[in-house]
């Protein structure tokens, strides 16, 4: 079992929403790409969350990516790096993670206002991790718990889990839009 590392994160300074996996799937650090994997639901999810018409999902990840921080989205990891079998969250080997340096990334990034778990490891790692010790000088964040686009969790359809997600984040995109008029 090698270490494995995720990748910088997809964002901009004008970032008002993060969105924390937890580490790249096996498929996405062969393409080098967040959520690589063809049937990862979070490429499908946005596109439906920006009511994208057809053919955008044939977009090149470039494309994909400007649409994100278009829309204020930034997307990272929780972890930097572990040591993984396979690409299951349950096969991290917990003595083995380094966690990704969020005080610098959330003082780079002053507006992100909302952070969104895309799965429960995620937000189980970063509550355990990384929570203790920001929540005094970052206690303005709001998180959000969505169900993972993961293929692994397959007891969500594509069509629940776009809902959920929409249902979570077009009131936070509507706000800051609005803000920002």
């Amino acid at each position: 079992m090698s270490r494995i590392s995720g990748f910088a994160p997809i964002s901009n300074k004008q970032a008002k929403i993060l969105v924390l996996g937890s580490m790249p799937s096996e498929s996405s650090i062969v393409k080098q790409q967040y959520y690589g994997h063809p049937r990862n639901a979070f490429w499908p999810v946005m596109l439906s969350l920006f009511n994208l018409p057809a053919g955008f999902d044939k977009a090149s990840y470039a494309q994909r990516k400007q649409l994100l921080i278009n829309n204020s989205i930034a997307v990272w990891d929780v972890l930097q790096s572990c040591c993984r079998a396979g690409s299951l969250d349950a096969a991290i080997k917990m003595d083995s993670i380094k966690i990704n340096d969020f005080p610098s990334f959330y003082l780079m990034h002053t507006k992100i206002a909302t952070v969104c778990f895309n799965g429960a490891k995620a937000e189980a790692v970063y509550n355990r991790y990384i929570l203790p010790h920001i929540k005094s000088q970052f206690g303005h964040l709001k998180y959000i718990k969505l169900p993972s686009t993961s293929p692994a969790y397959a007891s969500m359809s594509l069509k629940k889990k776009t809902a959920i997600w929409s249902d979570s984040l077009k009131p936070v995109c509507a706000e800051y839009n609005e803000i920002n008029k």
